[in-house]
């Protein structure tokens, strides 16, 4: 971290401890009994005239309750999971569930019951690409090319993305589905192989 940045979070460490003790009620004098710290030091704090140091942080984010990071405003570390931002589509609601630009797009699907009329197959388009679907709930109707298809909990279907294909749900709640696309074509590669006995 450059010193620029060292100077810029630690100038944000006073107004957060003023916010903390205001948010809790506590006057300076309070705080001070509390946590052994001169009620000068603290005020110098507060207004960005002293300069936070271990010692009286780890004090200060006792009596507030708070983590140190939250102090010292650190940024979010490591945190593995992918926090998708869901969006809506044509009425189906898209859970992004990778985050790269290119290769293969992981999304979960989710259909509503929306009863199409009678004797009327789901809009059927193509673009490039090979999509691989798994339903997780629900009754997915795929239509692909001339083919409908009613794919079930526990069902699966790979197909290229040039054949004209649709969706709809097939039944009275909504449909929810794994759906993994390749914008370039790409296929799953299954490695696993029954076992010959």
């Amino acid at each position: 971290m450059a010193d620029d940045d060292i100077s810029g979070v630690l100038a944000g460490v006073g107004p957060r401890l003023r916010a903390l003790r205001q948010k809790r009620g506590a006057t300076l004098a309070e705080v001070a009994e509390e946590t052994g710290i001169s009620l000068s030091t603290l005020s110098r704090l507060e207004s960005g005239q002293r300069r936070p140091t271990l010692e009286l942080l780890l004090p200060l984010a006792k009596a507030y309750g708070v983590q140190l990071d939250e102090l010292v405003g650190a940024p979010p570390t490591g945190d593995p999971r992918i926090h998708p931002r869901p969006f809506t589509r044509h009425g189906q609601t898209f859970v992004p569930l990778t985050k790269h630009l290119g290769g293969l797009h992981a999304y979960k699907q989710i259909l509503p019951v929306r009863p199409l009329p009678e004797g009327t197959r789901p809009g059927l388009g193509t673009h490039e690409g090979h999509e691989w679907l798994y339903v997780l709930s629900g009754r997915l109707w795929l239509a692909l090319g001339d083919t409908d298809l009613v794919l079930t909990a526990g069902e699966a279907a790979e197909f290229d993305t040039r054949t004209p294909h649709g969706f709809a749900n097939a039944g009275d709640r909504p449909v929810e589905f794994l759906s993994l696309f390749g914008a370039q074509g790409e296929r799953m590669h299954v490695r696993a192989r029954p076992s010959g006995d």
